[in-house]
């Protein structure tokens, strides 16, 4: 692989030098994550203003319904429930744009003629495909990362085990969103168009995963869109991994933040974690099999 248009130059000196064929699509895979590593830690001002939106979300629409919510409530409590509620969709809603900027670099990527040299080295196109997940999925963890340090703002506690849970189930996420924005880029040729069908995808995405109200307040059809969205599950298992630690604070004594059911069954935590992370898999073997057509 030879240094291109957008390549990160000498990202690969320090590098040691494969034996083997493990050994070297291993290699090429940690070259492309760190190529996306690069850009982010060389660009701090996207960074920045990618976290403007949902920063504006948390502390002024936020903000603003929960004491709405604390004047219309008896206890003045449901103001508190409703900011961690909205906690964990915040969180998945600063991990997007990051993630999905990682599909627009594969657009980007073919149209300065970058891409066709990676696809001319001797490795798996998976093993490319995976490093840019990676890559892009790690940067948008970082972005959440930013976000998550704000939890003691609506009063979520700073427990260990509670922080490293919910890294954990965000970087789960920030794959799963980077590796949907893959398979977009692989499927589209102009720029224009990706940015157009991504903006078009991820707002409901985003909008029917329970994010801002409960899958209850919906109306039914909504409520059955809502529970084929695989970010519903993402967003409803870090909402009740706070929930188990905060344990029978307001979240649980007001009604209306209820959880994801299916036919009156509450899936556990762990079977959601599970369906994320199969959607995520189906994503990068479908995207990995268009990746060999793209040029």
């Amino acid at each position: 692989m030879t240094p291109g248009a957008g390549a990160a130059p000498a990202a690969h000196e320090s590098l040691p030098a494969p034996t083997t064929g493990a050994a070297l699509e291993l290699r090429a895979g940690a070259m492309v994550w760190r190529r996306e590593m690069l850009h982010f830690v060389r660009d701090p001002a996207r960074a920045a203003v990618s976290l403007f939106q949902p920063m504006l979300f948390l502390f002024i629409l936020g903000v603003g319904l929960a004491r709405l919510l604390d004047e219309s409530s008896a206890g003045g409590s449901a103001g508190d429930a409703y900011l961690r509620f909205v906690f964990p969709g915040v969180l998945v809603m600063a991990a997007q744009a990051p993630a999905i900027s990682a599909g627009a670099s594969i657009v980007w990527d073919r149209e300065s003629g970058f891409l066709r040299e990676m696809l001319v080295a001797p490795v798996h196109r998976s093993t490319l495909v995976l490093g840019k997940c990676l890559g892009g999925a790690t940067v948008a963890t970082c972005n959440a990362v930013v976000v998550l340090a704000c939890a003691g703002l609506v009063q979520i506690p700073y427990h260990p085990g509670l922080l490293a849970a919910l890294l954990a189930q965000l970087s789960l996420t920030a794959l799963a969103m980077t590796a949907l924005g893959s398979a977009v880029a692989v499927s589209i040729r102009r720029m224009q168009t990706f940015h157009t069908v991504l903006g078009v995808l991820m707002t409901p995405l985003l909008f029917l995963s329970g994010m801002m109200f409960p899958l209850s307040a919906m109306p039914g059809w909504m409520a059955a869109i809502a529970l084929a969205n695989p970010l519903t599950y993402a967003v409803d298992a870090q909402r009740r991994t706070i929930e188990a630690v905060i344990g029978g604070g307001p979240a649980q004594s007001t009604a209306f933040l209820s959880t994801v059911e299916w036919g009156g069954w509450q899936p556990p935590v762990a079977l959601e974690v599970l369906l994320v992370a199969a959607c995520t898999a189906a994503a990068l073997t479908w995207t990995a099999r268009r990746f060999a057509r793209v040029i």
